[in-house]
């Protein structure tokens, strides 16, 4: 099965890659890897705000950290000329998460990501990984992720 098929197995359309916010670019090529920028959690269409351990639970941690592998995948299709069977490998994938100072379940929240990259592309996407709790993300954000991938 495609990762085409599975997307629509999974129901998922892949977004428009966002613009750039700031003084920086989606993706940058070097050689056979790309390595993608962070992308922020979004909930209908603005920067999903809020902080795990005061105002909001692991589950929406995890459902918010999902959303940003849809929209890194978005990003990963941009930079593979709009061909994700170009992906050989995602290889690393870093999260940070915006927590209070008493949570220690980023990892849970980063397994929303995790787990849908290796639905969508099997083995290939089963990949390194950081989960860091951090005391802010940008525009107040829940989840920020980037990613890694080998392209053939």
């Amino acid at each position: 099965m495609s990762v085409y098929d599975k997307l629509k197995a999974l129901n998922i359309t892949l977004p428009a890659v966002a613009v750039p916010a700031a003084a920086y670019v989606p993706f940058v090529h070097s050689g056979k890897l790309v390595f993608l920028s962070g992308h922020l959690a979004r909930k209908d269409g603005k920067p999903w705000v809020g902080q795990l351990g005061k105002n909001m639970s692991t589950e929406e941690g995890k459902a918010a950290a999902r959303g940003i592998a849809i929209e890194l995948m978005a990003t990963l299709q941009a930079a593979c000329d709009g061909d994700l069977g170009r992906v050989k490998r995602i290889v690393k994938v870093m999260s940070l998460v915006n927590s209070s100072s008493d949570f220690t379940e980023q990892h849970l929240v980063t397994n929303g990501a995790s787990e849908l990259l290796g639905e969508v592309f099997g083995d290939a996407g089963k990949h390194a990984r950081s989960a860091f709790g951090v005391a802010q993300i940008p525009l107040g954000a829940c989840v920020e992720i980037e990613l890694i991938a080998e392209l053939v």
